[in-house]
């Protein structure tokens, strides 16, 4: 990788890990790792419990164990899958939904004011960012 390159991306890894730490730390309802969780779900939903392990890079259990409070916090809702009992489906409620919104998204616009303040060309990062995942997608589906 190209040291400029490896150094923005150090750099924007840490801004945005201590711009997310700061804004969750005034808010005290959902940790970052939870809004995570929440907006992944909204992105997937329903979604398997293993599906969400691989939109967050974190193992099955460590879902299970993360949706718990969610669950008995009222902001997702976990059934049975019918089409296989060993499988849980996971969704977010009504309550988790407008939760996301009114903490996820203007933690989003935080972060990207905050890399912006710092002259990272985030518009432009975000459009890349789309556009390689459609291409990406794209090429998933001609494998199929």
């Amino acid at each position: 990788m190209d040291d400029g390159l490896s150094d923005l991306l150090h750099r924007v890894v840490s801004q945005l890990g201590d711009l997310a730490r700061r804004e969750v730390d005034h808010d005290g309802d959902l940790t970052y790792s939870q809004i995570r969780l929440l907006g992944a779900l909204e992105d997937v939903e329903p979604a398997t419990q293993h599906r969400l392990a691989q939109a967050l890079g974190v193992s099955d259990p460590a879902i299970s164990r993360a949706l718990r409070p969610l669950e008995e916090g009222g902001l997702v809702r976990i059934t049975q899958d019918p089409l296989h009992a060993r499988r849980r489906l996971v969704e977010l409620t009504a309550t988790g939904r407008e939760m996301y919104h009114s903490h996820g998204k203007p933690l989003a616009e935080t972060l990207r004011r905050g890399l912006m303040q710092q002259d990272f060309p985030y518009d432009r990062y975000l459009a890349d960012t789309l556009r390689l995942a459609e291409i990406l997608e794209a090429e998933r589906a001609e494998r199929r």
